[in-house]
């Protein structure tokens, strides 16, 4: 995933906004385990991001509060042996993360009445049901 994270239309991430940190990974890897820093850590200043526009960083700052410490988001990846790829989950996992936070809100859900037909056939396949379980039963109760 070269390049800066694109998240949605003309919004993008720039690398400056990035933070990497990189240490030991705990997991798989032989002897490589304990000398090379794959662990990475990403982190993203939310609050002072100038990348997203003021309604959608309104948006996003309130969906992720329960992630956010200090306005800074971090993300965590060491499912892989190497540096690159835990590099490029991280961004990828940021990105998914961001578009999910500054999505637009779904449409209201307008209730609405089952048609007669549905209520019908809910109705027969409810009394098959107990016609069924009628017959199984012994008439010795």
């Amino acid at each position: 995933m070269p390049g800066p994270p694109h998240v949605r239309g003309s919004v993008s991430i720039p690398e400056p906004e990035l933070g990497w940190r990189f240490s030991r990974s705990s997991g798989p890897g032989g002897q490589g385990v304990n000398t090379t820093d794959s662990r990475v850590e990403l982190s993203f200043d939310l609050a002072a991001t100038g990348a997203l526009p003021p309604a959608l960083k309104a948006r996003a700052l309130e969906r992720l509060s329960s992630r956010l410490v200090d306005g800074v988001i971090t993300i965590v990846a060491s499912e892989y042996r190497s540096q690159l790829r835990n590099r490029e989950a991280a961004k990828e996992r940021l990105t998914r993360l961001l578009e999910g936070a500054i999505a637009p809100p779904p449409k209201k859900r307008r209730a609405t009445k089952p048609s007669r037909r549905a209520v019908e056939r809910r109705l027969t396949a409810k009394k098959h049901r107990s016609d069924v379980k009628r017959l199984r039963r012994s008439d010795e109760s």
